[in-house]
């Protein structure tokens, strides 16, 4: 399977890449590189991690409103980056609700709550609520919840397939996922700076009016996903019902920022020039 958008990953300055696309009814329009190679994710595991999240919550395990993190803060509070906790140190540096502070510690504690309230360490919990029922067997959590997912480009179009047509949750709680949380609420996203607002949903970052930003300047505003420092990114157009996939293993930086929106907007319009979107 080919998309003749997806080959300028070749020309990326890395030692390794991999990209795919998958459509909403789970059809793979193309793929190209190593699919079936192993990289790390870096915060490209956090959608992985909110989406075991939502299964808990889903099961009756927690309360997407009951207290956990920092106190006066919520697993909503957690998902969407407002808990006021410090970016990878566990400390609180704003009240609950008041800011996005993007925070890997956020994500850490939400792992320890689940794993407390289901009695399974969060790795296995993810395992069991979600790669396995998705066939991810080529995915593992080695750490922590926040960054330290593995995987390959294979298994993560099985789940934007999942986020595109959800039968793990109910789809309301997806598109509850895709909403913007605190509305209005602004703050820095990594790599792009200050925003305003920065609108995230439940563990999904929400492209919205973000500039600058690391998907194309054709995605829709509606557009949801991650990217990860580890050269990694899952973008989600929910009006193009499409889903993009591409990991690499070269560190972000200004190649990424360079390349990648360049790259969506190619795979977008030949997505859209071939008339695959229904």
């Amino acid at each position: 399977m080919s998309l003749n958008s997806l080959t300028p990953i070749e020309n990326w300055p890395v030692p390794s890449a991999a990209a795919g696309v998958v459509r909403a009814d789970g059809t793979v329009l193309g793929t190209h590189g190593p699919v079936g190679q192993r990289f790390p994710l870096a915060s490209v595991t956090k959608p992985l991690a909110a989406y075991a999240a939502l299964v808990a919550y889903e099961e009756g395990a927690i309360e997407l409103d009951e207290p956990a993190g920092p106190p006066g803060a919520t697993v909503r509070h957690l998902l969407a980056h407002t808990s006021g906790l410090a970016f990878d140190e566990h400390k609180v540096t704003a009240p609950p609700g008041e800011r996005r502070l993007y925070s890997n510690a956020g994500f850490e504690q939400l792992g320890d709550h689940i794993s407390k309230a289901t009695d399974i360490p969060f790795p296995e919990y993810l395992r069991q609520a979600v790669l396995e029922p998705l066939g991810m067997t080529a995915t593992s959590l080695e750490g922590s919840p926040a960054k330290d997912g593995v995987s390959t480009v294979e298994d993560l179009l099985r789940f934007a397939a999942e986020v595109q047509a959800p039968r793990l949750l109910d789809p309301r709680t997806v598109a509850e996922a895709m909403t913007v949380q605190y509305p209005g609420t602004k703050g820095v996203l990594p790599g792009y700076g200050h925003q305003n607002p920065n609108d995230w949903g439940l563990g999904f970052e929400i492209r919205d009016s973000k500039t600058p930003h690391w998907t194309g300047s054709s995605s829709s505003p509606r557009t949801f996903g991650h990217f990860g420092q580890s050269g990694t990114f899952l973008w989600i157009d929910p009006d193009a019902r499409v889903a993009a996939v591409a990991l690499t293993d070269r560190a972000f930086g200004p190649w990424a920022t360079e390349a990648w929106p360049g790259f969506t907007d190619g795979v977008l319009a030949e997505v859209r020039g071939a008339g695959t979107v229904r």
